[in-house]
């Protein structure tokens, strides 16, 4: 990586998903670093990404990253389990500071758990590459990660099928949630960013006694700890700002945005083709 400089400390920080999910990883952006300007990209003209080949996630994401760095950023969060799972042995972004979602979530849930039993819910993608349980083997070999792709529930969290009592996703839920349960975990990695939208279900399925750890949320932190080392954090004193970019509608964008962000969008939001 590239030697930064103070320069660049207010710079945003530049933050990137197949969709809207990342916004999870915003959220926890703006509550715990509210001075920090973020530039936001959501593929949502290409959504999802959990179900495409390695090389078209690949590209997309290197596509996605050279959008962001035609703004003034200083790092880059890739705020996707698809794209933080695919590119674990193909770096992205090597100029900058940069994290994804795979080890912040895995160092949360092994500090959290007390059974060794872990869970990992994700996309196809994700779930098919087994970079949870290799991140897992590198750090603690003795815990055990019992994975389980849900290939649909990115579709229903985009659509807004989110509410608690929606019969349509607690039975998907319930489908997909029974194997991770009966192995008896007491920590859930909801391993794709969108999946916090409804951890309200997830979590009365799995029952009191499972953690759930928000994968874009701790991104979030990792992003706090990385730009503290740096010596990046932000100079300014007022409130920072959010910049949305989309690929596709901006209206749908704002309008399902408050799902993620629980609240309006604060910010401007722009259409770009790349």
């Amino acid at each position: 990586m590239a030697v930064t400089d103070n320069s660049m400390k207010d710079y945003a920080i530049g933050v990137f998903d197949s969709g809207m999910g990342g916004l999870t990883a915003v959220q926890e952006l703006n509550r715990i670093l509210p001075n920090e300007n973020i530039i936001y990209f959501g593929d949502t003209a290409r959504i999802p990404y959990g179900s495409r080949s390695r090389e078209t996630i690949l590209r997309y994401a290197s596509e996605d990253v050279a959008f962001l760095k035609q703004h003034k950023i200083k790092m880059i969060i890739a705020a996707c389990g698809t794209v933080s799972s695919v590119a674990m042995d193909d770096p992205i972004v090597e100029d900058m500071p940069f994290t994804g979602v795979i080890a912040p979530a895995i160092e949360a849930a092994c500090a959290a758990t007390e059974k060794k039993r872990i869970g990992i819910i994700g996309t196809p993608a994700t779930i098919k590459s087994g970079s949870y349980i290799r991140a897992a083997a590198e750090t603690h070999p003795d815990i055990m990660i019992i994975p389980q792709a849900c290939p649909l529930f990115v579709h229903l969290v985009e659509n807004g099928y989110t509410d608690f009592g929606n019969p349509v996703t607690r039975l998907v839920a319930e489908e997909y949630l029974a194997p991770i349960k009966k192995e008896g975990v007491d920590v859930l990695i909801l391993g794709c960013t969108h999946y916090p939208v409804i951890s309200d279900i997830i979590g009365d399925i799995m029952g009191d006694g499972v953690k759930l750890i928000s994968a874009g949320a701790e991104a979030a932190k990792s992003a706090k700890r990385c730009l503290t080392e740096h010596d990046l954090l932000s100079s300014r004193k007022e409130k920072g700002k959010n910049t949305y970019y989309v690929s596709d509608s901006t209206e749908m964008f704002e309008e399902n945005a408050r799902f993620f962000l629980h609240e309006d969008v604060h910010g401007d939001v722009f259409r770009s083709n790349f």
